[in-house]
Formats: structure tokens, C-alpha cells, sequence
């Protein structure tokens, strides 16, 4: 042992999984590719066993959400900046598939034309120049990881090198996508308006609407939330995903350790975005609607919400988080509609003054509680 130079002891690498942990996963897999398609496809609809094509839906639109809300997590839980914009990446995404849906609608549309409906009634004569490879299915899959990358990357680079941080930051997002909003809400951007696009027919050609395409949806869409469950997993065990924890807990002190805490932040934001994109990419033709709505500020803020509910730097918390809220969301807003609101509210409430961990560290306080045998 070299008695000038202590020997250092680097920790250990984590696995991805603990056993427990690929059990789950490999629950949710079979779940997804195996156990719902049959539920819904084979099993008769007078079944007490049937998943019914609204629960498709339900289940595929609140997977998408808990997509955002795993992206929310790796910036906020991870890196400690508070995002107020992510519903735009998540719109942005899903705007790109509307483009490419509303060219597969083809002469289908109400007034028979090769434009789309609104455009037509707009009397605009010609395609506008952001929509020339809206036609390319290839070309559509890039740009809804381009798009949201590249406002990402500007957005976050003047940003972060302006060292704006804290409520600063969550301010400055929630001003980006308000404005985005309100560009979006005007005719000339040839983004449908106020309307936005919908009448989805097809696919790659293929109906949307019928239950084999819906469930193919569904199961690409549980695909990906796993398949980015995995990533991100893998990136905060890694010196990546350190060095994201120690700018979250003490960027002085990064930066004194010679680290830039900018590439670090910017590529962590743009990560984040595109993975909101995809999620938005997915909802559209789910739901099969995509208006500036979605980039509404109140947006954004529920997939702080989520994140929040669930748990903050779990990774599994926000996605357990999503499907709470989104579920009681779903039932409040048929059974008791003018109380969702005040719901919501009331929730984020006691989060932050009783469960800062949320659902998953609350589970594991009392998991704790009842190891050590206390009452």
C-alpha cells in the first residue's frame, strides 16, 4: 500500500434487477403481452373475465402518462430540477403523429381532398413546408424523437448556461409551454387550432380502429414503459447517473470535484424530453385526439404529480403514482366531476405535508417498522 496515495474503494456495481424486482417485471411483461390481449381478444364479452375496449384504452392512455412521469422523475427525483414544462415535449411527440395520421387519412376526409379537413376549410391551397415528411412513417418515428430532442437541447442549453435553477426554472418551463400553447392555438401555424387534429383512420394503412390495431397499441405502449423503466434504471446506477444525484444534492461541491455540471444537466433534460415525446407519440392515436389543450400548463403540473404521489428518485414510484391518480381521475370524473379538481388539490396537499417520500416510501417505512418489530 502506497502510504502517500490511500487506496480508494469504488463502489460496487448494483444489479439492474434485485430477484424480486425481475419478478415484477416479468409479471408486468406477461401482463402486458400475454394476459390482456387474451382478456380482450378470446375471452368472450359477456365474460365476467373480458377486458373491454374502454379499459384498453384507459390502461394504454395511463401508461403513456406514466412514460411522463418516469421522464419527470429522472430530471426532478434524480437531478433535482423542478420541470412545469414537460406537457409540451409530450405534446410536441404527439403532434408529430398526428401529422403522419392525418396524411393516412387520404381522400377520406369530408371534403374528399388529399389536404387535411381543416386545412381545406381554411382554403389553404398547398401543404406548409413542416409537414413535406409528414407522408414518411420512418420519417415520423425520427422527428418524434428530433423534435422534442432539438427544443430540449436549445431550450435547456441558454438555460442551464445562464445557471438559472430552482423556482427560476420551473417558472421560466411553465412559460415556455404556455406559449407554446398559444402558438399551437393559431390557424396559421397549420396545426388544426383550437381544434388540433382527430377522425384518425389508419395506420401504416391499417385501420386504427379495430381491436387488433388498439391492443397492438396497447402492447407497444406497455412495451416502451417498460423498456424505458429498464433504461432509466440502468442510468442512475451508473457514474452518469451519480453524478446527476451529487449536482442534485450539491452542485458547488460537482463543481469543485471538476465536474461541468452543464453537459450533465442538458443531457439528462434532452433524455427526459424524448422520452415524454414517445410517451405523447403513443396517446394520440389511442385517443384520437391531439390539441394544444395538452400543452396547457395544468398539465405539466399533474405530471409533477405524479411523480410526487409516487415518489420522487424511485423510478417505480412516479409510474405507480401515474396510475393512481389517473384512475382515481377516470372515476372521479364520472361519478363526482365538479369534485376532481378539489380532489387533486387536496392530494398534492397532504403528499407534501405527510407523505414527502410518497406511496413507495411510505411502503417502505412501514416495511422497515415491521422488520425491526416496531408497532
Amino acid at each position: 500500500m502506497n502510504i502517500f496515495m490511500p487506496d480508494i474503494i469504488l463502489p460496487s456495481s448494483r444489479p439492474l434487477l434485485t430477484r424480486t424486482g425481475w419478478a415484477a417485471f416479468m409479471m408486468a411483461l406477461i401482463a402486458v403481452c400475454a394476459v390482456a390481449p387474451v382478456l380482450n381478444l378470446w375471452v368472450p364479452e359477456g365474460s365476467m373475465f373480458h377486458m373491454s375496449t374502454y379499459a384498453v384504452a384507459l390502461l394504454g392512455k395511463i401508461m403513456c402518462y406514466a412514460i411522463a412521469a418516469l421522464a419527470m422523475d429522472l430530471i426532478w427525483g434524480y437531478t433535482g430540477i423542478l420541470s412545469l414544462g414537460h406537457g409540451v415535449f409530450f405534446a410536441l411527440g404527439g403532434y408529430v403523429m398526428g401529422m403522419y395520421l392525418m396524411r393516412q387519412i387520404g381522400r377520406d376526409g369530408n371534403y374528399k381532398s388529399d389536404l387535411p379537413d381543416f386545412m381545406v376549410f381554411l382554403d389553404w391551397k398547398t401543404l406548409p413546408w413542416h409537414w413535406s415528411l409528414s407522408d414518411s412513417f420512418v420519417a415520423t418515428l425520427l422527428l418524434i424523437v428530433l423534435v422534442p430532442g432539438v427544443v430540449a437541447f436549445v431550450f435547456g442549453y441558454f438555460a442551464f448556461r445562464s445557471r438559472i435553477k430552482g423556482v427560476y426554472f420551473s417558472i421560466i418551463t411553465q412559460a415556455m409551454t404556455y406559449a407554446a400553447m398559444l402558438l399551437f392555438f393559431r390557424n396559421e401555424t397549420g396545426f388544426g387550432g383550437n381544434n388540433g387534429f382527430t377522425d384518425f383512420k389508419r395506420i401504416l394503412d391499417i385501420p386504427v380502429a379495430t381491436p387488433t390495431m388498439r391492443m397492438t397499441l396497447f402492447v407497444m405502449t406497455g412495451l416502451t414503459l417498460l423498456g424505458f423503466y429498464l433504461f432509466a434504471r440502468w442510468l442512475v446506477g451508473s457514474k452518469f447517473g451519480r453524478v446527476l444525484q451529487a449536482i442534485r444534492d450539491a452542485e458547488t461541491r460537482v463543481m469543485f470535484s471538476g465536474y461541468n455540471p452543464l453537459g450533465y444537466k442538458l443531457a439528462i433534460w434532452v433524455i427526459s424530453a424524448v422520452m415524454c415525446g414517445v410517451a405523447g407519440a403513443l396517446y394520440v392515436p389511442q385517443v384520437g385526439i391531439i390539441n394544444p389543450g395538452e400543452m396547457s400548463p395544468a398539465n405539466s403540473i399533474e405530471i409533477a404529480i405524479w411523480a410526487a404521489v409516487g415518489g420522487r428518485a424511485t423510478l417505480v414510484g412516479p409510474i405507480i403514482g401515474a396510475f393512481i391518480v389517473n384512475g382515481a381521475k377516470s372515476w372521479l370524473t364520472v361519478a363526482y366531476p365538479e369534485f376532481w379538481l378539489y380532489f387533486l388539490g387536496a392530494l398534492f396537499i397532504g403528499v407534501t405535508l405527510f407523505l414527502p417520500n410518497g406511496v413507495v416510501g411510505l411502503v417502505k417505512k412501514l416495511r422497515s417498522r415491521i422488520a425491526g418489530g416496531t408497532p
